[in-house]
């Protein structure tokens, strides 16, 4: 299947793409599932199981549950009803659902973390359940959380149509599913990377050239971002979920703008602000606020910071460029996805932080005019010094380390991408190799490590 680039942004809610946006577009495709076949159910239950049962409390997994079943969807939803619907459900222990009516559904007792064995799919696996009346099961679904908010049943996942096109494929015109694929279509045609993007994304959108509707498009989830951005950078207090974590990009930001920043005399001070834009995300979405994925929530702090330090930073920073910015970066991650995975529950962090930081220097490399061997080669440079990153956040929550993770990838790719246009675009080790690479690391990595909250910082370092 064709990953647009509305796929790889996707506006939606935090704390986690995979663990709050994932299940709660599940349950809305339940609820389908169920119109579909005309049911009328009267009691919903749900198991989480894997790394959605061993962290689902801190990345809010329950509540994403109880919020798609009672018909939300992560797009739409208003971060500040969240409490008001949660209480209502408390209360009145039912769901009332469109085509389907009044559901019986108690967080209590028909919402169960099964800390056993993950299913055989995926880390991130829901089972749903629909019983009538006398407690018969009418449906049972297996819905998989596969990173990034996308979501996929269990034959689906077998049939892996969750993947690119095969090269040769006609559905567009320049169907890579590699980035070697990516450069030879390129050199055939004289075309950019963000030009073959775009043809795609017109192909798709059934009109022979949508040129103005996606740059409006393309132009929303940039405003999307940067709005998450801004809000990040005028917030203070504690972050949710019992760590005690304090919001700090406001306080940083702060000092930036005034006169100590102004003066500061050291060279370096570009960091502090790549940092500081990359943080304000991700405080954001620890505090469950709405944000882009970018290509997760965990992750969604690394592109914007370097969007807005393109345009803020660099001289010739403009909105054309954001808008190849953007389609390049999703043509690099839709490579990485296609052939690894974005999912800190698969492969750890790197495939979430490290697929981010490519992404990002992948597309800061092409608005600055760089080649396409050179944009192949930040985002492989950027890619490749995330290598065997795990994912371990203490007590499950996307706080720590993820917010500093994400300011520190932002760093690494506006370095790749410097380094690449630095060079010709000839390198040693090709991305295609380094997405194996990750892939590889992946599957060799223990469970530990995998966004379960079992091994690395989340238990060596006491929770106070």
């Amino acid at each position: 299947m064709f990953i647009s680039v509305f796929d790889i942004f996707k506006i939606g809610v935090g704390p986690s793409s995979s663990h709050t946006m994932g299940p709660m577009v599940a349950a809305g495709r339940f609820l389908d599932r169920l119109r579909d076949r005309e049911l009328s159910p009267a009691r919903f239950a749900v198991s989480l199981h894997g790394s959605l049962a061993f962290t689902g409390k801190g990345h809010a997994s329950d509540r994403a549950i109880c919020l798609g079943l009672a018909g939300h969807a992560p797009a739409t939803l208003d971060p500040d009803c969240v409490e008001d619907e949660m209480a209502r459900l408390a209360r009145d222990k039912t769901v009332t659902v469109a085509g389907l009516g009044r559901v019986a559904f108690d967080p209590d007792t028909d919402l169960v973390f099964d800390y056993g064995p993950p299913l055989p799919g995926h880390a991130n696996g829901m089972i749903f359940t629909a019983r009538d009346a006398r407690g018969t099961v009418l449906f049972e679904d297996t819905l998989y959380s596969i990173g990034g908010g996308f979501v996929v049943t269990a034959a689906e996942l077998d049939a892996q149509d969750d993947l690119m096109p095969a090269s040769g494929d006609a559905e567009v015109p320049y169907p890579f599913a590699t980035a070697k694929e990516m450069l030879a279509m390129g050199a055939a045609s004289g075309l950019t990377i963000a030009d073959m993007k775009r043809a795609n994304e017109d192909a798709r959108a059934g009109t022979g050239g949508a040129g103005a509707d996606l740059d409006e498009r393309l132009d929303a989830i940039w405003s999307a971002m940067d709005a998450c951005l801004q809000r990040g950078l005028t917030r203070d207090g504690e972050l949710p979920g019992g760590l005690k974590v304090r919001r700090r990009a406001r306080q940083i930001h702060d000092k930036l703008t005034g006169e100590a920043g102004k003066n500061r005399p050291f060279q370096h001070t570009v960091m502090d602000w790549l940092g500081v834009y990359a943080m304000a995300v991700n405080e954001e979405n620890a505090a469950g606020g709405r944000l882009v994925t970018a290509p997760t929530n965990g992750a969604a702090g690394v592109v914007p910071a370097v969007m807005r330090y393109y345009l803020d930073h660099c001289p010739d920073g403009c909105r054309e460029g954001m808008r190849t910015f953007l389609l390049v970066a999703a043509a690099i991650g839709g490579i990485i996805k296609a052939n690894a995975s974005i999912s800190g529950a698969e492969v750890g962090c790197q495939g979430e932080v490290g697929s981010a930081s490519a992404m990002a220097a992948a597309g800061l490399c092409a608005a600055l005019g760089g080649t396409n061997e050179q944009v192949e080669n930040a985002a492989e440079i950027a890619l490749e010094h995330h290598l065997g990153m795990t994912c371990d956040p203490i007590g499950g929550l996307v706080q720590v380390p993820c917010i500093e993770r994400n300011a520190l990838g932002a760093v690494k790719a506006v370095t790749a991408a410097s380094l690449a246009l630095r060079g010709d675009g000839t390198h040693f080790v090709p991305l295609d190799s380094c997405i194996e690479t990750m892939r590889q690391t992946g599957l060799d990595m223990t469970d530990k490590y995998k966004e379960t909250s079992q091994g690395g910082l989340a238990v060596n370092v006491v929770e106070c």
